[in-house]
Order: structure tokens, then sequence, then C-alpha cells
């Protein structure tokens, strides 16, 4: 008996679904595209909100940018469910396996109390912080226009979960599980006076109108000054005291700040770039919330840092010299 085995080339009927072939062409499209492109309902919504008459329920107007097209807002990393999940698993992994072994080899033991404390008094409450985060992308996506950029927003919300979930782990592994911990960092950012600037300026963003507005100020400038001040330079202040194995404890979010500042900053780029009064808007909006979170820091970082004034000084123009690269005119 002979078996012959052929290969036969089954070609599709279509390549890609009708939206994305009037906007592509027709040629296959990658799971990005389909997961993000011209999703927006932008029709037959049979009611208008009842806490916002004036607005359909996916409205354009709810920002004062203008955009030709909202698909513009593109994912630098090309996040979708899939990819985003795959991402971040391997991330979780390593820095599950940091946690792993810092506390199997009791390095923990070998950090001074003075840093301790200082971890407790600066770097606990920002589990606050990013919950606020949390709140601020959800708001970006609930209000937001464009699935491309309300998606991406939703996935940085979940990051901001984790973030602030591994602060709390942090915080847990620093007093050997003591959930008091977490009481005393909610006391700290609720009562210390150190830091009621920041936490009114959190609170403050929660009644933004303008969603990318709130972009601007969550996603661009108070991440943009906290983020590098508490996860990068305040470690280097802490290996100082002899506490180079907290670093291990903070490596996914240093990672995680690092590579969503990628996106943020293609949609800051991408909105400037489609016209002149774009542009103003958005660097009014920063110079506004430049202001608001410079004031808020400073008695948190001259607790935080010995020269603390030109600590903040520095990171603010680093944070200008940023602005300035994707258009905005500080």
């Amino acid at each position: 008996m002979q078996i012959d085995i052929k290969a036969k080339e089954l070609k599709p009927i279509r390549n890609a679904y009708s939206h994305l072939v009037r906007r592509f062409g027709d040629k296959p499209a990658t799971r990005y595209q389909e997961a993000v492109y011209d999703i927006q309902a932008t029709e037959h919504f049979h009611y208008r909100p009842t806490w916002q008459p004036d607005k359909e329920l996916y409205d354009e107007s709810r920002t004062a940018l203008k955009m030709d097209d909202w698909y513009k807002f593109i994912d630098p990393r090309q996040y979708y469910y899939g990819t985003y999940c795959m991402a971040r698993a391997k991330q979780q992994e390593t820095a599950d396996q940091n946690f792993k072994f810092v506390e199997k080899r009791n390095l923990l033991k070998t950090i001074p109390d003075e840093a301790i404390a200082q971890i407790k008094k600066v770097i606990l409450p920002l589990r606050h912080f990013e919950w606020g985060a949390n709140m601020n992308n959800s708001q970006i996506c609930a209000m937001g226009y464009g699935a491309s950029i309300t998606s991406a927003a939703m996935l940085h919300a979940a990051d901001r979960l984790g973030n602030a979930q591994y602060i709390t782990r942090i915080g847990l592994v620093l007093s050997e599980n003591d959930s008091a911990v977490i009481d005393d960092a909610k006391d700290v950012w609720m009562n210390d006076s150190d830091w009621q600037g920041v936490r009114k300026l959190v609170e403050d963003s929660f009644v933004v109108e303008d969603w990318f507005e709130l972009f601007v100020a969550q996603n661009f400038v108070m991440d943009g000054l906290v983020h590098p001040l508490f996860f990068e330079q305040f470690d280097d202040k802490l290996n100082e005291l002899g506490a180079a194995t907290y670093s291990m404890l903070t490596e996914f979010i240093v990672g995680f700040s690092a590579e969503s500042n990628r996106w943020v900053d293609k949609q800051i780029a991408v909105a400037i770039a489609e016209s002149e009064e774009n542009k103003n808007i958005m660097s009014d909006w920063f110079n506004v919330w430049l202001e608001r979170t410079v004031h808020a820091l400073q008695p948190l970082t001259e607790y935080a840092f010995d020269n603390g004034a030109e600590v903040l000084s520095a990171a603010v123009e680093k944070l200008k010299t940023r602005a300035a690269k994707n258009g905005i005119a500080a």
C-alpha cells in the first residue's frame, strides 16, 4: 500500500474584519489591531446618562482636546489583554522569587532600624497614592473616548492596584506579617503633616472632570515626580544606610514605571501634535499640576532626603525636560 500525503493551502474568505479593512486595507490584521481599533460605540445609544444629560454615553466632548481620529492614541507596547497578561505574569514571577529569596535568607535582618523606620514613613503610605492612581485610570477608561486609549488606561489601572499590593506586601514582610503595620501606614497617610499635601493632591484629582487633564495630572505629572523620587532616589539613600536588600522588593514597581512611561509619553506627544490648540491646553494643564504637585511634595521630600529641596528641584527639571521632548511648553 502507498499513501501519498499532500498539503493543501486553504485561503481565508476574507483577511480581516470589515472595519479593519476600511482602515488598513484588505490584509491580515494583528491581534492588537483587532483588539483596539474602531470598537468604540458611536451610535444607537438608547438614553443619555441621567447624571449628565448634556452628554451621550460615549462623548468626545468630555475633554477639551480635539482629535480628527481618536485611534491615533496607540500603545507602543502593543498591549491587549493577552499580551498584557503574559508580560505581567513573567514580571510577577520574578517579583515573587525576589520576595521568597529575601524571606528565605532572612536578609531583612541586615536592614538597620533607621532604614526600616524611614520605609514605613515614606514608602508604605504610597499604597494609598497607588490606589488613587487606580481610581483615576479607571475614570479615564470610563469617561475616555476611543478604545485604544481607554483599554490601555484600564490595564494601567490594574497595574496601579498591583503596585499598591506590592507595597502592602513590603510592609508585611518588614513586620513579620503583623497587619498593624498597614494600619499604621494609613494613619500616617491620614494624619502625618508631611503627607497631607500629597493626600490633598490625590483627593483633588478625584474630582477632575476632563479625562485627559486627569491623564496628564496623574500619569505624567504626579507619577513623573513621585516614582523617580521614592522608588529610585530614595532607594539610593536606603542603600547608603545599608538597606540594599530592600531594592529587590521594589523591582516590579521600578520596571513598571520605566515601561509605562513609554505609553504615557506617546499619548502626550500624539495629542500635542494634533493641533496648536491642543498644545496650549496640554501645556496649561501640565504647568498647573506641576505647581500643585511640587507644593504637595515639599514637606515629604524634606523629610525623606537630607537635601530635599535640591532633590525635588532636580526631579522637576528632569520632568520638564521630558515634557519638552513631548512638545509641552513648560
